[in-house]
């Protein structure tokens, strides 16, 4: 891919600072970059690469005197590298067309433009939208319907009956619909029970590598519009995620939390059954949640609880050690002083 550097900044909405007619070819670290790389810079901790860098053209907050090259100055570098980043990575590998080593049931309706590789099975009556892409090892159960342009990457099992929305993102090793974990007891002897739902996942969600989301036991698990999840996170059977929330890898939902929009939930979080965590909360890693969260509230903690009390208590932990050998002292030197006054 090659770009004038003026065709970036009209992208990413800066000003560009020396020449705008550079052709940029790609984007790499300030200590990697050789010449036709645009890089990001924003923390100055990392200012003595900047001084020594390849790099033809640099994103930055503000102009920086330690580069002589062309530079990008825009209001929020980090989105802005997002939107470069877009613009200069390379395009996902597609297989031409239907591989015939991939078993594609006549019942099933494949759209416009699909690209299906070898070793993918897609079941009866689903459905396959324009333009998305199976890659090999993808399992489609009967009955699925999987939106336009969906990206589903190696060995993705989407089982039966589950909707994925549009522009859809499915990394490898994911499973869609598995049974929720659900038993009653019968004595001491767990009963399975039947796990009948589906799962529902909108349009422009991105699910990471190795997440597991169960069908709901009965109705649908949801994963709204614009969610993000990073690797290792299970989500339980009928649990709701409200749209553009961001759940940190190896955080575990349990049965029917319903989880707002907007929320935070910071990696190795674990939150029991049947909460409600409100619109915009942040939950910090490694909280176990034991209540709901009201919305805009941010916790912290096992069990989870206000992040500035948090804060105060994890201080305070450090202090017991010490604090305990005061308050034995105290005692020792309070039983003396009660004996002294008894003898008088």
């Amino acid at each position: 891919m090659e770009l004038p550097l003026k065709k970036i900044a009209r992208v990413v909405g800066g000003k560009v600072l020396g020449d705008d007619t550079i052709t940029i070819t790609g984007m790499s670290s300030l200590d990697e970059a050789v010449p036709g790389d645009i890089c990001f810079f924003a923390d100055r901790r990392y200012e003595e690469s900047l001084a020594k860098t390849k790099a033809s053209a640099l994103i930055v907050p503000e102009k920086n005197s330690l580069f002589k090259g062309s530079q990008v100055v825009v209001a929020d570098p980090s989105l802005a590298y997002a939107r470069a980043a877009s613009l200069l990575a390379p395009s996902i590998p597609r297989h031409p067309g239907i591989s015939k080593r991939a078993f594609v049931h006549k019942k099933s309706r494949i759209g416009k433009n699909v690209s299906i590789y070898p070793m993918v099975y897609v079941g009866k009556d689903s459905v396959i939208g324009d333009d998305t892409t199976l890659f090999p090892g993808v399992f489609v159960g009967e009955r699925v319907k999987i939106g336009k342009r969906t990206l589903v990457y190696p060995n993705v099992s989407i089982l039966q009956d589950c909707i994925i929305g549009n522009d859809v993102i499915l990394h490898a090793g994911t499973v869609i619909g598995g049974d929720g974990f659900g038993f009653a007891r019968e004595g001491s002897v767990p009963v399975k029970i039947p796990q009948i739902g589906m799962v529902q996942i909108d349009d422009e969600v991105e699910i990471g590598s190795n997440n597991c989301i169960d069908r709901a036991a009965l109705g649908k698990t949801w994963i709204q519009r614009r969610v993000k999840t990073d690797n290792l996170v299970q989500v339980a059977h009928n649990v709701v995620i409200g749209e553009n929330t961001v759940i940190v890898a190896q955080v575990g939902i349990s049965g029917s939390v319903n989880i707002g929009c907007d929320v935070v939930i910071g990696g190795q979080v674990g939150i029991i059954d049947h909460l409600e965590i409100g619109d915009r909360a942040m939950i910090g890693s490694q909280s176990g949640v034991a209540k709901s969260v009201a919305p805009g509230e941010v916790v912290s903690g096992y069990p989870a609880m206000p992040h500035r009390l948090f804060l105060r208590t994890s201080g305070l932990i450090m202090k017991l050690p010490k604090t305990n050998s005061r308050l034995r002292d105290l005692e020792r030197r309070l039983e003396e002083l009660e004996k002294k006054l008894e003898g008088k």
